[in-house]
């Protein structure tokens, strides 16, 4: 297919490596920024613009890969002249309806996923769920996405929407876990990486059992005596103190739950 790229962030940037790479032809990069537009129409033979006006009006496909708040903004203007196309975002949040009223042919193609420009991932097991207004529509979601994906899922857009809120907690919040940790070792003089093993047989452990029966550490048993120490060793950081502090209640009344 012939595509063009609207965003030229992390998510925007792995998607069109992952689909030039599958012969897919990328055929502009826009971006608020020319330095961002060039720097990924560089990776895809693709030409950069900051202009909504000079995009292609011949594209099979236009994906939306902007940030939320800025999608709804971007739809009329990017719609208008290229009605017959098919425009999809790749937001876990936002409806496909941004697009109603504007396009005919448009859904959604997300990419269960952390991305970051410095490491491209791989595609191949990366969950993807699509949703779209018709048929024809859903079918061209699920080329550009089987293209790429062994693991592509048709959707609804509520569902869609919870799965991203769990992906948050399982993803974004664990992460900043360790950001938390890592400053604390900071201060103490320690490396993170000896938090790695301990990171490492976490994950393997929820692959093969259910999260809460992989839970450990002194808030499941309600060690007080545990828990007092730790907080006390928290006092000059007062936001970590209360995410410890409302955690280590979540995690002993989630153990109690069938």
């Amino acid at each position: 297919m012939q595509i063009v790229f609207v965003g030229a962030g992390r998510l925007a940037t792995n998607l069109a490596v992952a689909l030039h790479a599958k012969g897919h032809g990328i055929v502009q990069v826009y971006s608020r920024t020319m330095a961002s537009a060039q720097q990924l129409s560089e990776k895809v033979g693709a030409l950069p613009t900051t202009s909504i006006d000079a995009l292609s009006r011949d594209a099979d496909a236009y994906i939306v890969a902007v940030k939320d708040a800025a999608l709804s903004a971007l739809v009329p203007a990017l719609v208008k002249g290229r009605h017959d196309a098919c425009f999809f975002h790749t937001s876990g949040s936002m409806p496909m309806t941004v697009f109603q009223g504007n396009a005919c042919n448009y859904g959604v193609v997300y990419p269960m996923q952390t991305f970051s420009k410095e490491r491209l991932v791989d595609f191949s097991n990366i969950p993807i769920f699509i949703e779209a207004s018709n048929e024809a529509t859903l079918e061209v979601a699920r080329g550009i996405a089987a293209s790429v994906s062994c693991k592509v899922s048709q959707l609804p857009g509520e569902q869609r929407r919870q799965l991203h809120l769990a992906a948050v907690f399982a993803c974004n919040f664990v992460n900043h876990c360790y950001a938390l940790s890592a400053d604390i070792l900071r201060r103490n003089g320690l490396p993170f990486n000896v938090m790695l093993p301990l990171v490492q047989e976490t994950a393997r452990k929820v692959e093969e059992m259910e999260p809460k029966d992989a839970q450990t550490g002194p808030a499941i048993r309600f060690d007080q005596n545990v828990i007092g120490a730790h907080l006390a060793l928290l006092q000059d950081m007062p936001m970590a103190h209360d995410i410890y502090e409302l955690m280590s209640k979540s995690i002993n009344q989630l153990s109690k739950q069938p």
